[in-house]
C-alpha cells in the first residue's frame, strides 16, 4: 500500500519553496546553515528561515510567485542558534539526533510514481494517488473524471466527482508528506528546507541509496555532533547527499517527487 501526491499538490509546493530558498542558500555560500519552514494557502504565503546567510527578499519573492502565483508574503529570518553553529565550526559533522531507515523501492510503489508522473505531465494540478494491490485510487484536480475513467478503466477515479484543489481552497506546509516521498523509509525528519548538515536530509538519502544498492533494509541512529555514521565520515555522506541532490537538478527539485521519483 502506497500514497503518491504531485508537485502542485499545496504541501508539496510549500516543499518546493522550502527547496528552492535553501539553492539559494547554496548559491550563497558553499557550506550554508539553513532549516526553512513554508505554510501557504488562501492567498498568503508564510515563510520561517534559520539562516547563515542572508537570502534577499527580491529572491524569495521571485520563488513565490513563480510557484503559487502573486500573494501576500511574510518572510522572517533569524540567525542560527550558537550552540548548532560551533557544532560545526571546524568540520562537518551531523547536524541533528536521529533514526533512520532506507528501505529498496517496490514494485507497487514505482508503479504508482509512474501513473502519478504521466497524469500529471496532462495535468499539471493537484492531484494525489493510493495503490493497494488491486486497487488503484486516482483523485486529479481540474480534468474530466470520465477522461481520467476511460485511461484508467479498473481504477477508483475521484469518487466525489470534478474538484478544483490547490491553495486557494486548501493549504499546504513543508514535510507533511513523507510517505508520498519514501515509501516505507519513513521515520521521523523530514527531508526539505535544509542544508546537507542536517541528518534528516543526508543520513536519509544515504540510507535509501544503500537500501537500493544492497536491495535491503538499512537502519542507522546518530547523535549531533557525530563525525561518523556508518563507518563513513559524516563528510563523506554530506558528499553522497550532495552528489545525489546535484544528479536531479538541486533541492527544489528534489522536492517536487522525493526519493521515490
Amino acid at each position: 500500500m502506497f500514497e503518491k501526491v504531485n508537485p502542485s499538490h499545496p504541501d508539496k509546493l510549500a516543499d518546493r519553496i522550502a527547496g528552492a530558498i535553501v539553492d539559494v542558500a547554496y548559491n550563497i555560500e558553499d557550506n550554508p546553515k539553513i532549516a526553512v519552514e513554508v505554510l501557504i494557502g488562501h492567498g498568503k504565503c508564510h515563510i520561517i528561515a534559520g539562516t547563515s546567510v542572508h537570502i534577499p527578499i527580491e529572491n524569495v519573492t521571485e520563488i513565490v510567485d513563480r510557484l503559487i502565483g502573486a500573494v501576500e508574503i511574510d518572510y522572517k529570518e533569524y540567525e542560527q542558534d550558537t550552540h548548532l553553529a560551533d557544532n560545526q565550526s571546524d568540520e562537518i559533522r551531523c547536524g541533528d539526533n536521529g533514526i533512520f531507515k532506507g528501505t529498496p523501492v517496490t514494485d507497487e510503489q514505482r508503479m504508482l510514481a509512474d501513473i502519478a508522473k504521466r497524469i500529471y505531465e496532462v495535468c499539471p494540478y493537484d492531484g494525489k494517488y493510493i495503490i493497494d494491490g488491486d486497487r488503484l485510487i486516482l483523485c486529479q484536480s481540474n480534468i474530466d473524471t470520465n477522461i481520467l475513467q476511460e485511461e484508467y478503466p479498473n481504477a477508483v477515479v475521484n469518487p466525489l466527482g470534478n474538484w478544483i484543489g490547490g491553495i486557494d481552497v486548501d493549504s499546504g506546509a513543508t514535510n507533511r508528506k513523507l510517505g508520498s516521498e519514501m515509501g516505507d523509509s519513513v521515520t521521523g525528519g523530514g527531508l526539505h528546507g535544509k542544508d546537507l548538515s542536517k541528518a534528516d536530509v543526508s543520513v536519509n538519502i544515504y540510507a535509501w541509496l544503500k537500501a537500493q544498492q544492497e536491495k535491503q533494509p538499512v537502519t542507522f541512529c546518530c547523535a549531533i555532533g557525530d563525525d561518523t555514521i556508518d563507518g563513513k565520515p559524516y563528510s563523506e555522506i554530506v558528499r553522497i547527499a550532495r552528489a545525489y541532490i546535484t544528479s536531479i537538478g538541486g533541492f527544489e527539485k528534489f522536492a517536487e517527487w522525493g526519493l521515490i521519483q
